[in-house]
């Protein structure tokens, strides 16, 4: 296993696309830290401010006729940050794609109270409703297998700082389990319910690390994005 911030230097801050520390990059992946606030894709209303056109736009280097491009492996909720990984052909994308749910995931959350456990595992079947907003139900034939390991790194009055192993996949899987625990994350205004956002800068959700299979030379190679310092702050408040 090699990290990738130790044998890595990405372009020099002025090359960086906004929003998006590049923290390796080869001729098969582009692997970056994405800033909370922005999207992986686009919708209907953002076009250009997301990760995917900014990089886009960084592979070809100012030539627009160029043939270079990113490819969307996975996605992160827009006010996620950290770890994201792009294919730059279209065959690593489809490797990356068929083996991510193989790949192990860490992600680090400020929630709401304290857990019941120190540590576990959050199972449900997720559905997704016409506002498109998920939630968990116990009957298989209704959503899909979700499950979410977790673990308490630190207790404050307020908060708790979690480090949590995504075993599945699923859209908003680690914002749903932790809401149905009491204990929703931090700036979280979809999940959170009512009062639970006043004040707070942003969502306390970052994908800490990703270790993957490269889709050429089949090696492991982890990749990991710094905790962000606003965590920390919430801690000690």
């Amino acid at each position: 296993m090699r990290d990738s911030q130790n044998h890595f230097r990405g372009p020099p801050k002025r090359h960086q696309p906004r929003g998006l520390t590049i923290l390796y990059e080869d001729r098969d992946i582009l692997v970056v830290d994405k800033a909370s606030g922005l999207l992986t894709v686009s919708t209907d209303k953002v076009k250009e401010n997301t990760a995917y056109y900014l990089l886009t736009k960084y592979v070809r280097k100012g030539n627009q006729k160029s043939r270079h491009r990113v490819f969307i492996v996975h996605r992160l909720d827009r006010d996620t940050s950290g770890t994201t990984v792009f294919a730059k052909t279209l065959d690593a994308k489809r490797y990356l794609q068929e083996e991510w749910q193989q790949f192990q995931k860490t992600y680090y959350a400020v929630v709401h109270g304290k857990l019941p456990e120190t540590q576990g595992i959050i199972a449900s079947y997720l559905a997704e409703n016409r506002a498109h907003k998920m939630y968990s139900v116990d009957d298989p034939a209704r959503g899909k297998l979700a499950r979410t390991g977790y673990r308490v790194l630190r207790e404050a009055r307020t908060y708790s700082l979690l480090e949590i192993d995504l075993l599945t996949g699923r859209k908003n899987q680690i914002r749903v389990h932790l809401a149905d625990q009491g204990c929703p994350v931090v700036g979280d205004r979809k999940y959170g319910g009512k009062g639970k956002g006043k004040g707070i800068k942003r969502l306390a959700l970052h994908a800490a690390s990703i270790t993957i299979v490269h889709p050429y030379s089949r090696e492991e190679m982890t990749f990991t994005a710094r905790i962000p310092a606003y965590f920390q702050v919430l801690m000690n408040t």
